[in-house]
């Protein structure tokens, strides 16, 4: 009877537990900073690469463009297609 009363009991506990929310990138800013650590996550809110760096000095981070900025293309690497010779 214990055995029963304690699976009803941790059943109705896991359905009423609610799901995480998975954290994305900020659309807002173009440029992110990653911070490592026991708890890694995103800051979005940096306007230039340079203000970033400025932020991530002496911590564990990085600054990354952020792929869900509108306009993310102008503030990363610019990729060149070359012809082939023929």
């Amino acid at each position: 009877m214990r055995i029963t009363a304690l699976a009803v009991l941790a059943l109705g506990a896991i359905s009423l537990a609610a799901p995480a929310h998975a954290q994305t990138y900020g659309s807002n800013y173009p440029v992110c900073l990653h911070v490592y650590g026991p708890i890694s996550y995103y800051e979005c809110n940096y306007t230039s690469l340079p203000q970033c760096n400025m932020s991530a000095s002496g911590r564990s981070a990085q600054c990354v463009v952020n792929p869900y900025f509108a306009n993310a293309s102008e503030y990363g690497p610019v990729r060149r297609r070359h012809r082939g010779v023929y």
